[in-house]
């Protein structure tokens, strides 16, 4: 009797010390609270790590920006366009490439061969031009007769091409940034000074734009007052390419101008879906006469600004906040401008 006592009490200890299905559903819920209390820090901790990572591409862009100037007493042109004629041409990444320890990848490049024939190259990605944060990174397949798998590379850092006026192909004449089609600069060109004109600037990759309306066209023509006032120019819309291909020296692919402060909607409707735009009037090196002006804005996932590299090698966030007037006068090389911020 006193041994079944002893297993009853035993059995009834180990009943005692159970979950019950009460108890389970709590401490599920305790967990669940917890995760979702844990999580936004996660996320926010991974995106402070994709955002350094982001700043490190700057800085070797920056590195091999000077050592460029330093090799050549001049910075790489945006594009070189035959006077007359319609081409294209390679994009100033592609000119630093050596800087970037991507020689071997240059070395592939025939610089008289038009890079939609050079498919080894163009679809070769270069990590460094890629930012961690962008959500699409993989390559734009464009097949072409020559090459019915032909694609490019995406690219997350654009030039500093300006504010507006991009490529007068009449007079010759670029614009304002430190980047220019078919004419150097120089650190002797940045007269406002190399820590307040920047140099690239975020992009964001797969991005919506209107081009080749042929409007705005001839010399002097004012920057548009609003991002409503630039749609109006129209064009032919491109859905999904803008900045996916790191060896286009064009604006819309590999550069920015400063008409918006970064993160900008520029908002367009097109068959019921509204898109954030971009703008070139005239791709550079398709007309020998029209003027290529240009609202190709700054933009990144990094939801509050962007990360800039400047003509000093420093690399700054630069706030959506910005104004507007700063942000322009920091993309200017020689606009004399004073600058009362630089964030």
């Amino acid at each position: 009797m006193q041994s079944a006592g002893r297993m009853r009490y035993g059995s009834y200890r180990v009943g005692r010390y159970g979950f019950t299905l009460v108890e389970l559903l709590v401490v599920i819920a305790i967990i669940g609270v917890l995760v979702g209390l844990l999580l936004p820090a996660v996320q926010a901790a991974r995106e402070a790590a994709r955002r350094m990572s982001c700043s490190n591409n700057l800085r070797q862009i920056g590195i091999a920006l000077h050592n460029y100037h330093d090799t050549f007493k001049v910075f790489p042109p945006a594009g070189l366009y035959r006077i007359g004629t319609s081409s294209d041409s390679f994009s100033v990444q592609a000119r630093l490439l050596p800087f970037l320890e991507q020689e071997n990848l240059q070395n592939l490049i025939d610089w008289s061969v038009p890079y939609g024939l050079q498919s080894q190259v163009a679809g070769t990605k270069v990590s460094t031009y890629i930012c961690p944060s962008e959500i699409n990174k993989q390559p734009r397949h464009d097949p072409k007769p020559h090459d019915p798998n032909f694609q490019y590379w995406v690219l997350n850092y654009g030039a500093n091409m300006g504010v507006w006026m991009v490529f007068d192909p009449v007079r010759q004449l670029g614009g304002d940034g430190l980047i220019i089609p078919n004419q150097p600069t120089s650190m002797a060109s940045v007269l406002d000074g190399t820590s307040n004109t920047v140099a690239f600037a975020e992009v964001k990759a797969w991005q919506p734009y209107l081009r080749d309306s042929g409007n705005p066209n001839g010399p002097g023509v004012p920057p548009p007052g609003s991002p409503s006032d630039v749609v109006l120019y129209g064009g032919s819309f491109k859905t999904n390419s803008g900045h996916t291909e790191w060896v286009d020296s064009r604006v819309h692919q590999t550069g920015f101008t400063a008409l918006f402060p970064p993160q900008t909607v520029v908002p367009f409707t097109s068959g019921g879906t509204l898109y954030d735009v971009d703008f070139n009037s005239s791709r550079e090196g398709i007309s020998p006469s029209q003027i290529t002006y240009a609202a190709v804005t700054s933009r990144s996932y990094h939801r509050q600004g962007v990360n800039t590299l400047f003509t000093d090698g420093s690399v700054r966030f630069v706030a959506k906040t910005i104004d507007l007037w700063t942000w322009r006068a920091l993309a200017t090389r020689a606009g004399g401008e004073p600058v009362t911020q630089s964030e």
